[in-house]
């Protein structure tokens, strides 16, 4: 190595032990009386010592075997702090989960076997080269357990409490990531890299003050968290893919030793392949099926950590959008609780039984079951989870069961789950066989039931939610229905009285006259109802008119009555906005009610004129009028009237209109003297556009 890199070297390494002296120094003022302290102290003091011992082995004053004892003893005590962090988060007297467990006893023989072999180098004396190999692929199986306890550190802490305990981890990991490439890349190329070694001593100087505000920001560290499933797989995981990296490494390494001139092409070839098999691994949904069901089985003493999955599942089904979404979404989450690939949901379509509604990655399952089979009405009865390879072997349990001939044909076919909403079946889930080969028993069977009934409210909130809105469609189209009916109505009364007349007067060319006119103008109406009921109505068929225009097709409207209105015309210029049809229509309801309440003998009045910006529209009649009562709570209630035909719908119509258009309806009636419908619209300010 260069004097200029030793010199480098040593000054780092010089700087790391003052800076962990220092750091000593702080953790001795003011946590001695802690336990946790006390092993900070020992962490950070060896850490001192190990900078000490590498500053003098970059001068060559002392050999590489006492370093490599310090660092050892070092990355030991980091791993007692962070392994007695994580035993002050469980409860009191709880032990430690297996998989910590785990890790300790094989720390602490690792640990044992490093040290032992730097003071006594008996391995292989005399093969130096296995025996520097050997030291470092265990420092690089030391820095995985390091990671891996950092990790369980920070997922085992709150996220309120995570600002306390980040610093520490980001400063540890940040060393241990370092020394695995370190070590790593020695035990690959069998060779220190000198330039990352010279650089460690600064390394190690930079992560001091993370520690140090870590330890200020929480002297305790005891949020109390235990170890959660979601924590051991990514620590099992994480543990894995480190012992596989190892011992690829190794059998890399062999390869480049025992395989000559090719050998290097050979040990990249299988390094690259391994890594290649490490990914596949990782991202296999059976592998981490099976592993999930390996640590539930063997390290707690429930398979699901129910908070969790509760969390999981109610998000899934919350998520997204209704409809056809929320059908896939349910089956998908039924389904991701027993680690199953796929599934699909079967739903109750009225008289047409029950009928696939959706599927999640399983678009080649179908079938439709009568709802008053067998298989229903069992399903129904006992709410039972069917395992179909249980009935196979278990044929008992089903009694005189059959599954229906479709699902028999569905070869992957696993578990039937009925979906209950009080005590009726509103469908069920198929879900294909799990990846992770998931024993079906007790837990599994009430942890499905209870989330079946969870998923079935939410589907059936959102078939009442579709239902409502039919609902509303219909209630919209029959209201319109009954407004043209009730127009029919008035059609058919004048063609009638024109009927009726026409025997008396058909010799009369007045008469005839005013009959084709008759004729001619309900034609006309007709076909306007007739394209209303096509096309509906709404605020976008609102145009510009002249209100004239419209008085004097109301009046036109009722040639029929032998009374005939006296009609006050507007300006040609006063304009209101709406649709022109609706608005006869409506004027024309009350202008007939106004003919029919008055004697031939009397008077009925219809005009137009502009108030205070507005448009008002007067019939005054002198009929028989309405008491005060009758106009509060029965003119404007639909469907009730005073006329043996009538439908009690015109005034109600009339008075819709005007609100739907910002207008007014006011009525002044006195009953023996007559009434006035007072009707105000907003007046049209800008009739450019579509002025009709």
């Amino acid at each position: 190595m260069p004097d200029t890199l030793l010199l480098l070297a040593a000054v780092g390494y010089g700087l790391a032990m003052l800076a962990y002296l220092g750091l000593s120094g702080l953790i001795v003022a003011s946590w001695r009386q802690r336990p946790q302290g006390r092993l900070l102290v020992l962490a950070t003091g060896l850490s001192a010592v190990w900078g000490a011992l590498s500053a003098l082995t970059a001068w060559a004053v002392l050999p590489p075997r006492l370093e490599l004892a310090a660092e050892v003893a070092r990355n030991g005590a980091w791993l007692m702090l962070l392994l007695y962090i994580l035993r002050l988060r469980l409860p009191p007297g709880a032990s430690l989960p297996a998989p910590l467990r785990f890790i300790r006893a094989l720390a602490g023989v690792l640990i044992g076997a490093l040290l032992l072999a730097s003071v006594m180098p008996f391995i292989a004396p005399t093969q130096p080269v296995l025996a520097r190999w050997a030291g470092n692929l265990g420092l690089v199986l030391l820095t995985v357990m390091g990671l891996v306890l950092i990790e369980q550190v920070y997922r085992s802490t709150r996220l309120e409490d995570r600002w306390a305990i980040k610093f520490l981890c980001l400063g540890l990991g940040g060393l241990f990531v370092y020394d695995f490439y370190l070590y790593a890349n020695a035990a690959l190329f069998n060779a220190m890299d000198a330039r990352v070694w010279a650089a460690r001593g600064y390394v190690a100087a930079l992560v001091t003050p993370l520690i140090a505000i870590s330890a200020a920001r929480n002297p305790e560290w005891a949020a109390p968290v235990g170890l959660s499933r979601s924590m051991a797989f990514h620590t099992a995981s994480l543990l894995g893919a480190g012992i596989y990296l190892l011992l690829m490494a190794s059998a890399g390494y062999y390869l480049r030793l025992f395989g000559g001139e090719w050998g290097d092409v050979v040990q990249t070839v299988f390094m690259f392949a391994a890594a290649m098999l490490l990914v596949l691994l990782m991202f296999s949904g059976t592998l981490r099926a099976r592993l999930r069901v390996f640590l539930s089985k063997h390290f707690f003493s429930y398979r699901y950590d129910y908070r969790e999955e509760w969390l999981n599942f109610t998000r899934a089904l919350t998520e997204g959008q209704p409809g056809e979404q929320l059908c896939e979404r349910a089956v998908e989450a039924l389904a991701r609780l027993l680690e199953s690939p796929g599934g699909a949901l079967w739903m109750r379509e009225g008289s047409a039984g029950y009928q696939r509604a959706s599927h999640w990655n399983w678009g080649d399952i179908s079938g439709t079951e009568p709802a008053d089979s067998p298989f229903i009405q069992w399903l129904a009865g006992k709410q039972w989870v069917v395992d179909a390879d249980e009935m196979k072997t278990r044929r008992d349990l089903y009694g005189d069961l059959d599954l229906p001939v479709w699902l028999q044909r569905a070869d992957d076919a696993w578990l039937v789950v009925p979906l209950m909403l009080h005590e009726e079946l509103l469908g069920f889930v198929v879900l294909k066989h799990s990846l992770g080969n998931v024993s079906f028993n007790w837990e599994v069977r009430d942890l499905l039931k209870v989330a079946a009934r969870q998923a079935a409210a939410h589907l059936a909130q959102m078939r009442a939610a579709n239902q409502l809105i039919v609902a509303r469609q219909f209630e919209s189209f029959n209201r319109t229905t009954t407004f043209i009916i009730h127009d029919l109505k008035n059609l058919v009364a004048q063609l009638s009285l024109l009927l009726a007349n026409a025997e008396k007067h058909k010799h009369n060319p007045e008469f005839q006259a005013d009959m084709l006119d008759t004729v001619a103008n309900a034609v006309t109406r007709m076909n306007k109802v007739l394209t209303q009921l096509r096309r509906g109505s709404d605020a976008a068929n609102a145009q510009s008119v002249a209100l004239a225009d419209i008085l004097v097709e109301a009046a036109a409207s009722k040639h029929a009555f032998k009374l005939r209105p006296t009609l006050t015309l507007p300006s040609s210029q006063l304009r209101v906005r709406a649709e022109r049809d609706r608005l006869t229509r409506a004027i024309g309801h009350l202008l007939q009610n106004a003919l029919e309440a008055t004697l031939p003998s009397g008077q009925v009045t219809l005009r137009g004129f502009e108030e205070s910006g507005q448009a008002i529209i007067e019939i005054t009649d002198t009929g028989s009028g309405m008491d005060e009562t009758f106009i509060r709570t029965r003119l404007f209630q639909p469907f009730d009237s005073t006329k043996g035909a009538g439908m009690g719908i015109g005034a109600y119509e009339c008075r819709e209109t005007l609100r739907a258009l910002g207008g007014q309806l006011e009525v002044e009636s006195t009953p023996g003297s007559g009434t006035r419908f007072r009707l105000s619209l907003p007046l049209d300010n800008h009739p450019e556009g579509d002025a009709a």
